[in-house]
């Protein structure tokens, strides 16, 4: 298609909706002025939840029941301090060995054999369906039930015996309590992981020979951490902050500390915003292992993983310092 002064114009590709009068050359279309969209109920929004962050942050400054004089004098006080090193010790205990326990449970429940099967799956019903404070006070209380506890030949004579009232003190009773708890849990979270991972890579791996431990740790377990990651550390941290449950066996964690600290001076607000900075610390803490965490099991899944957010940041660094040394303006 020519034009009248004979410059050729680019017809339009057959079925295209464009009629043949509004082609336009390059340069025409490079000069059209593109104009966003505006969303002006987007922005309402916005501000209307800026200002209520803005008045939340004024209220938290300006109103003297928060009393930050006395949040600030305890937040790292020798005795918060080692209750949230009973806190984080709790917590260690009970992954480990609730974890520990919970793999052996899911392959259990994978077994072909139907007596491993039942046992597991019972272990797993009886233990969600008992509340965890039921638990603990069970195991504090063990001596009543069972005052020695021994080791012998089954409906036998006992060989070695020891007493249960000097075994399993609070603490003990505690850790035994939020690990048999959170086996169950980690149980279905693993078993859940593995499932996850298609069976015909395992049958191939058999076709080619590959041993069956070999199997598991450099097929299945990779596969499957990027299903159990999430929740496996959705359970870790619900067990952190649900360690405050001790506090009616009388243990010294972050919790029990602070309703004693307030229960001596009546400062419970700002007492119980001092547990509330340490639970978001850790808590955070937490979050940014997982993150990298779950970052490197993707390897095998993403090619190229995506940015950390302290690569994100140095990068947007680069750009303004790039726009201020040209003198534009970051986009």
């Amino acid at each position: 298609m020519e034009t009248a002064t004979g410059t050729a114009q680019a017809a339009p590709p057959p079925g295209s909706l464009v009629p043949p009068g509004a082609v336009r050359d390059g340069e025409e279309l490079a000069t059209l002025k593109v104009v966003p969209a505006r969303h002006y109920w987007r922005w309402a929004a916005g501000v209307a939840a800026l200002v209520v962050v803005a008045q939340f942050v004024h209220g938290l400054a300006t109103n003297p029941g928060w009393d930050w004089h006395t949040f600030s004098l305890y937040l790292t006080a020798d005795s918060v301090l080692k209750a949230v090193w009973v806190t984080l010790q709790l917590t260690a205990y009970g992954t480990v060995l609730g974890f520990a326990l919970g793999i052996v449970l899911a392959f259990m429940r994978l077994s072909r054999s139907a007596i491993l099967q039942t046992v597991a799956w019972t272990y797993i019903w009886a233990f969600r369906s008992i509340p965890l404070i039921v638990q603990l006070l069970f195991w504090f209380n063990l001596a009543y039930l069972y005052k020695e506890l021994g080791v012998g030949i089954p409906f036998g004579p006992v060989l070695w015996s020891f007493d249960t009232l000097n075994l399993v003190g609070a603490l003990s009773a505690a850790v035994i309590g939020l690990a048999l708890h959170q086996a169950a849990y980690a149980a279905e979270i693993v078993r859940g992981g593995i499932i996850s991972v298609d069976g015909g890579q395992l049958e191939a791996a058999a076709a080619l020979g590959i041993p069956r431990l070999r199997q598991l740790r450099r097929i299945l377990l990779p596969q499957a951490m990027r299903g159990i990651l999430p929740n496996a550390a959705n359970e870790v941290i619900s067990l952190f902050k649900g360690t405050s449950i001790v506090s009616v066996m009388a243990i010294g964690e972050l919790f029990y500390q602070v309703q004693v600290i307030y229960g001596r001076n009546g400062r419970v607000v700002p007492l119980l915003m001092v547990a509330t900075a340490w639970y978001i610390l850790l808590t955070t803490l937490l979050s940014v292992v997982q993150y990298y965490v779950e970052r490197h099991f993707a390897r095998g899944h993403e090619r190229t993983p995506p940015s950390t957010p302290l690569q994100r940041a140095r990068t947007f660094v680069l750009k303004l310092r790039a726009t201020a040394a040209t003198g534009g303006f970051p986009r």
